[in-house]
């Protein structure tokens, strides 16, 4: 009874979304339509890919939300980085332990908290329909774009690298035969500047381009109270400048169609800031003198990326018959990242219990970097037919490969402690990884009218991975470990598959039923630290049915979308980080199950008024009775029960950072001044507690946090708008991830920001 009532409240907060937006006034943030509606004070068709074919959301058998328009402007409006989408459709979250890089993605709870350029994860996310497999190219920067669609579940036939929990595809705004083009300026708190611009159109003989740039800046505004009295760290933090390019020539010569896209990135900024002692023992709340201004920390923090890439998309129609596309991908990036990642400056060498530290001392001191540098190149061919009698057919062939080169670095770091350390950041650790990840793959899918309200789909893929791995350390902190080299390589195929049917109840409504499967390749685990050699996990394969209600209310006034889930994933690969032995364990969990229930709702009731808001409820537990892993080596309260060897015994737990409730919410309202308008714009974020690691601890759940943001401004009839804006109105801090083996370490998300905007678009 006490979870059905808790259930029912909260089912009313998610259903009461909308009006809490109204009153909130904030900028929008969940399902947007991506095209205009079909007359004032209606909601338009969301038009989606998520089957590779432009098609309605309403006829497609998958839980999908898109973002476009002022909804994507608005909550990218403050500079942020690819985690803005975090929290912003129903079950996906998003963070980082590397700042601006490395995001880690998670859908329906399923992601992977591992911080190693090799890792997997098994939400893939497609730049212009090609995958970025690497997780530091997953940070490229979201501009200039047509929608971003989150297509939670497996997708293991149209997209089959690594994605059984599905997929984030980002659409950039391709060329057109007209001209057009826009450009935004916004100014806020902290000198942050967002800057972005684009200009497009006919070149003649058939082409056109489109160029786009984008500038995101922040002055440092983190004080380091520990920079002057050592020479290697900086007396300011958090600040960076973020450049991005794009240009893409088309050519349409009827049957025949190209887009040519090259693209780049540098970026130059601060790390992650890691935090020592920052939290109350016993509690997840921050000590009285924590301050999100000031820390103290005694190393190096830096970090500089480039990157840049280039993909080719052809098309040839056969009249009548289908077409054939061709889709080719090439992306390479530099990056080198140092961070004081033990967060203080000040250190106890274990002579007091860890509990007792003050904010800012550690229990040892730890400066890490890497440089890494991946090669990804990826071939698809696709041929898809017209819709042949009520039958459509896509069938095609898939080709990766991605070269990976990485160091990792110990630094021997600078403090003020009396010591006696070197303090000019030696290299006293060193591991170098020479990686590849080749995968292939044939699939086809088939779907057909079989009467005129049912609809049945079906698809299957086999692919195969082949993963080589060598890696050399070439020496350590501890001399009783020599150097070392460990050459390992695994590889697997798979069969998976995906059914569906959705029938129309009416004109209106449509309900489906979807059972599909997802795989990811067998993982290799290469942080060879210490005592500490190359594991592997093996392949990870998922199973999931779900149904789903798809709605068009109130003569296209309301829209409504509910979808209710059930999965099962064996061999779930994860990576037991951190610990009181200061390492990372690839561990491969017998069976993870989860179940949920998810919506999505947008309505315009009256003309110059539309709401969107849309929830989840997501249960996750790991089924694995007797696997352990390592607690905390920081002094943390842990909820689990011990084995004889004092791990934490992990059954039954839900999975880290997979939050229970996720609802965002968003309402924009318009005054027209003549042709103007006057508007009003918002949204709501929230999300609710989660474990950040395997084990159970009161310091590592993470506190529920809700994020609102406001959006003021004035629109005139020739597209140029002055507004102003503000993002975490409540100015909440939160802890989004931690380091678990030196002093309850932890990261926090950004404080509220002020801001002003100009744009025009034509």
């Amino acid at each position: 009874m006490l979870r059905l009532a808790h259930f029912r409240r909260s089912t009313a907060m998610l259903v009461g979304l909308p009006a809490l937006a109204t009153a909130l006034a904030a900028a929008p943030a969940s399902a947007q339509t991506a095209e205009p509606a079909a007359a004032s004070g209606t909601v338009g068709d969301i038009v989606v890919t998520a089957s590779r074919r432009e098609e309605f959301s309403r006829d497609v058998p998958i839980a999908v939300t898109a973002l476009t328009g002022d909804n994507l402007a608005a909550a990218n409006s403050s500079g942020l980085d690819i985690r803005f989408l975090s929290a912003r459709t129903p079950s996906l979250l998003i963070e980082s332990s590397f700042g601006r890089t490395f995001p880690r993605f998670y859908i329906r709870g399923l992601g992977n908290t591992d911080f190693d350029p090799n890792v997997a994860q098994p939400v893939a996310v497609y730049y212009d329909d090609v995958v970025l497999e690497n997780p530091f190219l997953k940070s490229s920067p979201v501009f200039d774009v047509q929608s971003v669609q989150v297509l939670r579940g497996p997708q293991g036939t149209l997209f089959g690298r690594n994605s059984p929990a599905g997929v984030v595809k980002i659409d950039s705004v391709r060329p057109s035969d007209t001209y057009q083009g826009y450009a935004q300026l916004s100014y806020g708190t902290f000198d942050t500047v967002n800057a972005e611009a684009a200009v497009g159109g006919p070149i003649g003989g058939g082409f056109t381009f489109r160029a786009s740039g984008m500038l995101q800046r922040r002055s440092d505004w983190v004080t380091n109270e520990s920079a002057s009295t050592n020479n290697r760290s900086p007396d300011k933090l958090e600040g960076y400048r973020d450049a991005a390019g794009r240009l893409q020539i088309g050519y349409d010569a009827g049957n025949f169609k190209g887009l040519l896209n090259v693209h780049g990135r540098d970026e130059d900024g601060t790390a992650r800031v890691f935090r020592a002692a920052s939290l109350v023992p016993g509690t997840n709340r921050f000590k009285p003198d924590f301050d999100i201004k000031r820390v103290t920390l005694d190393a190096a923090n830096e970090q500089r990326l480039k990157s840049w890439g280039t993909n080719l998309h052809l098309e040839y129609g056969f009249g009548g018959v289908g077409t054939l596309y061709s889709v080719t991908g090439y992306e390479r990036l530099n990056i080198f990242t140092s961070s004081d990642i033990d967060g203080g400056d000040r250190y106890a060498f274990f002579s007091v219990p860890p509990r007792q530290l003050a904010t800012g001392v550690a229990e040892f001191p730890v400066e890490t970097g890497n440089r890494t540098k991946p090669r990804e190149f990826s071939q698809e061919l696709r041929f898809a037919t017209e819709d042949l009698n009520g039958l459509r057919l896509q069938a095609g062939a898939y080709y990766f490969h991605q070269d990976l080169y990485y160091e990792e670095y110990d630094n021997q770091p600078g403090d003020a402690s009396p010591r006696g350390a070197i303090a000019d950041g030696t290299v006293y650790g060193l591991v170098t990884h020479k990686n590849t990840n080749e995968n292939y793959g044939v699939f086809g899918s088939a779907e057909y009218q079989a009467t005129p309200a049912l609809s049945l789909r079906a698809g299957v893929r086999y692919s195969h991975d082949d993963k080589h791995d060598f890696t050399n350390r070439v020496f350590n902190p501890n001399a009783a470990f020599p150097p070392m080299t460990f050459d390992v390589a695994v590889k697997d195929s798979n069969v998976s598959f995906d059914t569906s049917a959705t029938y129309k109840l009416t004109d209106s409504v449509n309900v489906y039923a979807r059972v599909a499967t997802g795989y990811q390749g067998p993982a290799i685990e290469d942080r060879v630290t210490f005592d500490s050699s190359t594991s592997t996990a093996a392949s990870e394969k998922a199973l999931s049915g779900e149904i789903g209600l798809k709605t068009s209310l109130f003569d296209r006034k309301a829209r409504f979308d509910v979808t209710g889930y059930w999965y099962r994933v064996k061999d779930f690969q994860q990576t037991s980080v951190g610990g009181g032995v200061n390492t990372a364990n690839l561990i491969s969990i017998d069976k993870v199950v989860g179940y949920g229930v998810e919506l999505d709702f947008e309505a315009r009731p009256i003309d110059h008024l539309s709401i969107t808001a849309g929830g989840s409820y997501n249960h996750t537990e790991i089924k694995d009775p007797g696997l352990d892993v390592g607690v905390c080596g920081g002094g943390c309260t842990v909820r689990d029960p011990l084995a004889a060897n004092g791990n934490a015994l992990i059954d039954g737990n839900p999975l880290p950072q997979a939050q229970k409730w996720i609802a965002t919410g968003s309402v924009r309202y318009g005054v027209p001044v003549g042709e103007n308008e006057i508007f009003a714009m918002g949204d709501v974020a929230f999300r609710s507690s989660a474990n950040i690691f395997l084990y159970d601890s009161v310091e590592f759940e993470t506190r529920p946090f809700t994020e609102l943001g406001a959006r003021i401004g004035f629109r005139t009839v020739n597209q140029l708008e002055i507004a102003g804006f503000v993002r975490n109105l409540l100015d909440q801090v939160r802890v989004t991830s931690a380091v678990d083996f030196n002093n309850i370490t932890t990261m926090v998300n950004e404080p509220r920001t002020f801001g002003v905007s100009i744009a025009k678009r034509f």
